[in-house]
């Protein structure tokens, strides 16, 4: 398992918290995934052989969100 931060702008209540995590939590080898409104950011735990960084960006930014660089 690998881990990675995700800075996530968009975000202004729980629901958008809820709704990023739920995003990420239901991609294929998502392990675990944090996310904060106060960090604006999404902790990610991940099987790197199962999904790639990419992905779980394309998610955030599909579900109505951006992603940091």
């Amino acid at each position: 398992m690998e881990k990675v931060t995700l800075g996530i702008s968009g975000m202004t209540c729980g629901g958008c918290v809820r709704s990023v995590g739920n995003v990420l939590n239901a991609l294929d080898g998502v392990a675990k995934a944090e996310v904060s409104l106060e960090k604006k950011n999404a902790v990610v735990e991940y099987d790197p052989g199962k999904v790639q960084v990419e992905q779980l960006k394309r998610s955030v930014v599909e579900a109505g969100f951006e992603v940091a660089a």
